[in-house]
């Protein structure tokens, strides 16, 4: 593991699941408590970890000690990520003299550490519960609450058509359109799909700018930039999903091509996901007005 970034080891862990026949960004929210929240602040980790934790309350080694109680014997700590900013020393060429001159760069960097769930632990109280959520149409509702609030604060066009026959967004037009709800076999799937979306909406410059982010590089079918977009787009749609406690059982129709296609993918630019997670977060956070 030493000679490896923690991209490459995130990287690795995602491409197991997918080997498995499991969607790493649709995993943590199935059964359970769905978050993974830190038990010293009761903070949801970030949506990278999400992926990499299931549902519960964690604690790093140190924060155990300090509450006086103990890791079970025999268990083992949970992987997972933060962003550190460190200093960078960068040498930048003066147009003028044509010499090198020394300057110094706060930049982030991504770091691994190892936390351990609650029931791994003795001596360690559960700070934190989450209500049992049923699923229905109280969650229809709080789904439609978020695409009128996100459309209406917006200059988006969003129109559900019926009869269409394709969902996507226009750059070009800053026009989302997604089939008639009725047009679905589940409603679930309706509205992962307009979540999708939507996401893609926030690459707009007067958004979170992904487009500039790309430095104005079209995302053709296929294209590097074409993945990188689309697994943004996955995730914030899965996100979103969840936190409207809609049932993901519905909402996403998986198959071996979308498995092998994102398999590819990942095993083709270690730093895909990583770049991915951190873009869908803002891109929900946008959304939903955060």
């Amino acid at each position: 593991m030493a000679n490896k970034s923690v991209s490459e080891i995130v990287t690795e862990r995602f491409i197991a699941e997918l080997e498995k026949g499991i969607i790493p960004w649709q995993k943590p929210w199935t059964g359970g408590s769905r978050w993974a929240i830190s038990h010293s602040t009761g903070k949801k980790y970030m949506l990278l970890n999400q992926m990499l934790l299931d549902g519960g309350e964690y604690l790093t080694f140190p924060e155990v000690t300090k509450e006086g109680g103990k890791v079970k014997k025999g268990e083992k700590g949970h992987f997972c990520a933060s962003w550190a900013k460190v200093e960078q020393i960068c040498h930048v060429r003066d147009e003028e003299t044509g010499e090198f001159e020394e300057i110094k760069k706060i930049v982030p960097r991504l770091r691994y550490y190892y936390v351990f769930e609650v029931s791994q632990c003795e001596g360690i109280e559960r700070k934190y519960t989450e209500e049992a959520k049923d699923f229905g149409t109280e969650h229809i509702k709080d789904a439609d609450e978020v695409i009128k609030k996100y459309v209406d604060n917006e200059t988006l066009i969003y129109t559900e058509l019926e009869g269409s026959t394709r969902a996507y967004y226009s750059p070009s037009e800053d026009k989302v359109v997604v089939p008639a709800i009725t047009q679905f076999e589940n409603v679930e799937e309706f509205y992962s799909t307009a979540f999708h979306e939507l996401t893609h909406s926030t690459m707009h410059p007067a958004r979170c700018n992904r487009q500039e982010e790309r430095k104005n590089k079209k995302v053709a079918f296929g294209s590097e930039e074409y993945s990188k977009e689309e697994l943004v787009a996955e995730i914030g749609a899965a996100s979103l999903v969840n936190i409207c406690g809609l049932e993901t059982e519905h909402s996403f129709k998986n198959s071996t091509a979308y498995i092998q296609s994102w398999l590819k993918a990942l095993k083709n630019d270690a730093n895909l996901i990583i770049g991915a997670c951190a873009r869908a977060e803002k891109a929900v956070n946008y959304i939903l007005g955060e």
